[in-house]
């Protein structure tokens, strides 16, 4: 399987030491749901930022945690190949960090779960509310759980 993950952090936001993990990571989890010849784009910012497009794009006033930005168009490359524009993740390392402290989960759990959240919007799964017996939240857990063990964000 073959996908295009491209990942940034906006302009001002330094780099963490594990930016280079998310694409791999991102790329098991495009795996582990059967997806391929995905473009997606992951940006990390932080809350000023993500508030900025809760308000333009979701009438919501305030940061969140991650947002998706479905595109759904497709193209065909150089090679002949059919590429998906699936979209693009929006991280907020403000509220990550915020999560973690408020849910008690470490950073690798976190930062894992926002991605499979973000990835399961831009294959077109949504949900009403935060709570767990929410069809997609409960599909995020059970793919988490197939990853619990692996250590990708820490160190």
């Amino acid at each position: 399987m073959s996908n295009r993950i491209n990942v940034t952090a906006h302009e001002g936001i330094a780099e963490p030491s594990w930016m280079g993990r998310v694409s791999p990571f991102a790329e098991k989890i495009l795996n582990h749901l059967d997806i391929d010849q995905w473009e997606l784009s992951v940006m990390f910012c932080d809350d000023a930022f993500i508030a900025g497009l809760n308000k333009e794009y979701r009438k919501i006033d305030g940061p969140t945690d991650v947002l998706s930005f479905e595109q759904g168009d497709e193209y065909i490359d150089d090679q002949d190949l059919t590429w998906f524009n699936a979209g693009d993740i929006v991280i907020s390392l403000d509220s990550l960090s915020s999560n973690v402290r408020s849910f008690g989960a470490s950073m690798n759990e976190e930062l894992k779960r926002l991605l499979v959240h973000g990835i399961l919007h831009l294959d077109g799964m949504d949900h009403e509310s935060n709570s767990p017996d929410e069809g997609m939240l409960q599909m995020q857990e059970r793919i988490l759980s197939s990853f619990a063990d692996e250590i990708v964000f820490e160190g």
